[in-house]
């Protein structure tokens, strides 16, 4: 079947373009070797980032002896998985897993819920007091009391002691706050506008408009959520004092490691040290380790899938001020 002229023109336009592109993606020698001291350069950052954790992994998988001596360094010697069966038989661990864990999921989607709907709130502008109370959120971002007053204030509100000394501080979160409020701005205001002239109520735009529209920078401040309720240990530290069952994951890796770290300066004192406890200091350097490993592992594995999401909600939550 012939073609007609206008099939063999948008052809001929279509061969003109690859054409045109082609020699558009040609690199001049100068181009070539930038790229590839910036591809060498980024390939060394990126082995620098990723060795501390590559360490970690091969002493854990290591023979312990060997790992005590020091030995291991690039490749795993005398492959030894029993260190992370081992982690099950010491005392409390996996109850501080499960603390963590917990206080991870509950404080990271109420910080989210409380974000997304305070964040949506100040956007209005017939709220009352919406000046007042976006300013004074900032306020808090740049003034604190400090560590002591912190201290009390949670003592004197009941909050020490308790699983809910993990949650309820961190529910609003001022920076989240700004992004979503950045984001939502950025939504066309039509689409509110058609849905209050069809009798929608607020909550009803933002459970069915704004909150699935802002799923990008929602799930952003989830993963500033996550990763600051997994790596949180000052808290624990500070107000549990009395309730060691509920010791979040980081606390007790920072227990061993105090346990480690003191044994090891008696030993090098010239102190006495018993035949057990030489044993346990040489064995908490490998559990230290393996403890390590296993509080690094989850965010690793959830990041990639939310990258996405990360920088999407990042970039445009910025676009605005």
């Amino acid at each position: 079947m012939a073609k007609t002229a206008q099939e063999k023109a948008d052809l001929k336009a279509e061969k003109l373009y690859k054409k045109t592109h082609k020699s558009k993606m040609k690199l001049k020698p100068g181009d070539i070797v930038f790229n590839i001291i910036n591809y060498l350069i980024f390939g060394l950052f990126t082995l620098a980032c990723i060795f501390p954790f590559y360490y970690l992994f091969i002493n854990t998988i290591s023979d312990n002896d060997l790992v005590v001596k020091g030995v291991i360094n690039f490749i795993p010697r005398g492959l030894n998985l029993d260190n992370y069966k081992a982690l099950l038989n010491v005392s409390d661990l996996s109850n501080a897993f499960i603390v963590s864990v917990s206080r991870t999921i509950l404080g990271t989607a109420l910080m989210v819920l409380a974000s997304g709907f305070v964040g949506y709130l100040v956007t209005k502008q017939e709220m009352w007091g919406r000046k007042f109370w976006y300013r004074f959120l900032i306020v808090t971002m740049y003034f604190n009391a400090g560590l002591i007053p912190w201290f009390m204030n949670m003592q004197m509100l009941g909050l020490t002691n308790t699983f809910w000394a993990y949650i309820i501080p961190g529910i609003v979160a001022p920076y989240n706050i700004i992004l979503v409020k950045t984001y939502i701005e950025s939504i066309p205001a039509e689409l509110e506008e058609s849905a209050q002239m069809d009798g929608a109520t607020y909550m009803t735009v933002f459970r069915k408009i704004i909150w699935p529209l802002s799923k990008p920078i929602l799930a952003t401040i989830a993963i500033f959520g996550a990763v600051g309720h997994w790596n949180s240990f000052t808290d624990s530290l500070m107000l549990m004092q009395s309730a060691p069952q509920l010791y979040t994951l980081q606390h007790r890796l920072y227990i061993y490691l105090n346990q480690a770290s003191n044994l090891s300066a008696l030993m090098e004192s010239g102190g006495q040290v018993s035949e057990a406890a030489l044993k346990s200091a040489l064995s908490g350097k490998v559990i230290k380790y393996t403890i390590s490993m296993v509080t690094v592992i989850p965010i690793l594995v959830v990041y990639p899938f939310m990258q996405r999401y990360f920088e999407e909600g990042i970039m445009l939550g910025a676009v605005k001020g």
